[in-house]
């Protein structure tokens, strides 16, 4: 598809799928107050079903910018930044002579590698240009305990570095589409990262007071309350256990309360961006997509942070809206890698390499489609063995590495309450699932690749006493602006 138009593209970082109010499939939950995304989502198509290549965010954001899974990258964790390798949707664009440029949050490996902008503005990248080599560390006889507390020391209302950039990113946004100049034969494409609603859990007051603490819901399956968790889970929340270091339940009410601010937050940001978009002459003639780069847990089973593979973690926002879009909603399954598709067709190019994403909108245009297959894996922090998920149709499959597998059916358990797998009822289903699972890639032989590669690495630095100095020890602090 070859179009005049230009392309927005708005990311935040660690933004649950659920947490919005026009996410009306869970309208029994607390009320996400999200204004300027649902009225983004009511003039747009909502992907309801997308998916991260990877719940966290270093290896995610590679697989974004290539378009390539994480195992075809082999960029396995927040350590292995992107460099520009491989070319991506950026590179393409490039190529074709289209004006292509970032403003916030990238988390690559340093301003100066060839990622594909033609001018990155204030980017934000991992620590030192190496990032979390620390937590690449995973057998489990070998790790170390996650330093200090993962949510941040203080949890409340107020301002961070977090807060602070975020607003400087939205001033450049809007500067620069102030001074675009309005052409309809030179269409741009803008990346835009936002670091809400990523931990440090602090929000300003105004959007902390929009979540009583009294009217919080309870997060399910809490394991204080009697939950078991699978035990992959229990031993990647082991590293770090946020909820086992809040200092009472005020403060872990406090901690949901300032997510879901953040959330606020966030919108409020998009907002800002989108008037400025309108008013700078450049809204009839824009495309704009909203997504994530995965989710957040906050307190489901006892965890936060992300790096799972159930709803609350591995699914993603995902709204496009534009010129020519009908507004609805899509059911299809979808991931982000389909939003690298979808930048590269929307100026009539394609990405260099192989990839499996599909244009959203050719996804949003067909018919349901019950046969598509989404995948995720992870092999980052505190993960002892990879995790893999395959999402078909209305189930979810997810299979680790020397543990059992789990398998859930999202029509009829949304909230994945009952684990399936092993049942003889659902044998026939869970074993199609494996299958479309050894399409995709050998887990085995995947998760010894990503051991190996992050030993090497770890050696490369010295061994593992110099690599447990070296990367922040939860948030990447932001470049100063």
């Amino acid at each position: 598809m070859t179009t005049t138009s230009n392309l927005l593209v708005i990311v935040s970082d660690e933004h649950q799928s659920r947490a919005m109010s026009c996410a009306v499939e869970w309208a029994n939950r607390l009320d996400i107050k999200t204004p300027n995304l649902d009225a983004l989502a009511a003039r747009g198509v909502r992907f309801t079903n997308a998916y991260t290549p990877c719940p966290i965010c270093v290896p995610a954001r590679a697989s974004f910018a290539s378009g390539q899974y994480v195992h075809k990258n082999r960029l396995w964790d927040n350590a292995m930044p992107y460099t520009g390798e491989p070319k991506g949707w950026g590179h393409a664009l490039q190529d074709k002579g289209v004006q292509v440029e970032s403003i916030g949050k990238l988390h690559y490996r340093t301003e100066e590698d060839p990622a594909g902008f033609d001018i990155e503005h204030i980017p934000m990248q991992v620590v030192g240009g190496v990032g979390m080599v620390w937590a690449s560390i995973r057998k489990e006889d070998e790790r170390v305990e996650m330093p200090g507390r993962m949510l941040g020391k203080y949890i409340g209302p107020g301002h961070s570095t977090y807060t602070e950039y975020d607003e400087a990113v939205v001033k450049r946004t809007t500067e620069w589409l102030e001074n675009r100049p309005v052409d309809a034969d030179k269409p741009w494409c803008l990346y835009v990262g936002l670091v809400a609603p990523h931990f440090p859990l602090i929000v300003p007051q105004e959007f902390f007071e929009l979540y009583p603490l009294d009217e919080l819901p309870e997060p399910k399956l809490r394991p204080v309350t009697g939950y078991k968790r699978h035990p992959w889970p229990d031993k990647q929340n082991g590293l770090g256990d946020s909820e086992g270091k809040f200092v009472d339940d005020n403060e872990r009410l406090t901690a949901m309360a300032c997510y879901y601010g953040l959330c606020s937050w966030l919108d409020h940001n998009v907002g800002i961006i989108l008037k400025a978009l309108g008013e700078s002459g450049h809204g009839d003639n824009t495309t704009v997509v909203y997504t994530s780069d995965h989710g957040d847990n906050v307190g489901a089973r006892g965890l936060w942070g992300k790096s799972n593979m159930y709803e609350e973690s591995a699914a993603i926002p995902m709204i496009m809206a534009g010129p020519g879009i009908d507004p609805g909603i899509c059911k299809t399954p979808v991931s982000w890698l389909d939003v690298s598709a979808t930048i590269t067709d929307h100026f009539g190019t394609t990405l260099p390499n192989e990839a499996p994403g599909a244009p959203l909108i050719s996804l949003a245009k067909a018919p349901y489609d019950p046969e598509r297959v989404v995948f995720s894996e992870y092999h980052a922090a505190g993960a002892v063995s990879g995790a893999f998920m395959i999402r078909k149709g209305g189930w979810k499959y997810i299979y680790y590495v020397g543990f059992e597998p789990e398998l859930f059916d999202l029509k009829t358990d949304p909230e994945e309450i009952e684990d399936l797998a092993g049942s003889p009822e659902h044998a026939k289903k869970q074993a199609e699932l494996h299958a479309e699972l050894l399409s995709i890639c050998n887990p085995e032989e995947t998760d010894a690749l990503a051991h190996a590669d992050q030993a090497a690495m770890i050696e490369g630095y010295g061994g593992r006493e110099a690599a447990l100095k070296l990367g922040a020890p939860a948030a990447t602090p932001p470049p100063k602006v």
